[in-house]
């Protein structure tokens, strides 16, 4: 049986793959996006919890066809 990942862990790593996806860097994605590559990194490290606003952001940047992606296996 395979554990459960929390829900930042699974953001976590969706965010890492829509990311590393579209080749780009923490902070490539940070200036697309206009946030700092810290915030990008906390996100990927689940350091953080990301507010609604930053998921529709970065969905935006990562050219998503819906913030919904980054939530993928969460729910």
């Amino acid at each position: 049986m395979r554990p459960v990942k929390s829900a930042r862990q699974q953001f976590a790593e969706n965010l890492r793959h829509h990311r590393e996806r579209l080749g780009l860097s923490q902070e490539a994605l940070a200036e697309i996006c206009e946030l700092h590559r810290t915030e990008i990194s906390l996100l990927e490290r689940c350091k953080r919890s990301p507010r609604l606003e930053t998921i529709v952001i970065l969905a935006r940047g990562l050219r998503l066809g819906s913030a919904g992606e980054l939530l993928e296996g969460v729910i």
